[in-house]
């Protein structure tokens, strides 16, 4: 006799964050694409940690924490910031949301 294996699999809403149960899972999400771009930049670069640490003035545990994902000491301000030291322009939108949903905090495409 086989053995079936039913697991259930449920479509993603976008955000793993709120898949999850995590509070505040909008803001949780930009700053982890904002680290992701960080840490892309700081790769591509070919950048030790201190020397990122420099060029966005800070110490190297922190850029450390920044390329493992640990993101709690970092506000969305302070990765911003960190995009323009590496040489980025940032543009923040502001605009109306549709009628038929709540509005929401979301990163474009970064390139």
């Amino acid at each position: 006799m086989s053995q079936v294996d039913e697991t259930a699999v449920a479509e993603g809403s976008g955000n793993v964050f709120a898949d999850l149960g995590l509070p505040n899972p909008e803001e949780r999400l930009v700053k982890a694409q904002l680290a992701h771009a960080i840490s892309t930049i700081i790769n591509s670069r070919r950048l030790t940690q201190s020397q990122a640490a420099k060029v966005l003035g800070t110490d190297q545990a922190k850029v450390s924490a920044l390329m493992h994902g640990r993101l709690a000491g970092f506000s969305i301000e302070r990765l911003l910031r960190f995009l323009v030291a590496l040489d980025r322009d940032v543009t923040i939108s502001v605009h109306p949301k549709p009628e038929n949903r709540a509005g929401r905090l979301e990163l474009a495409e970064i390139s």
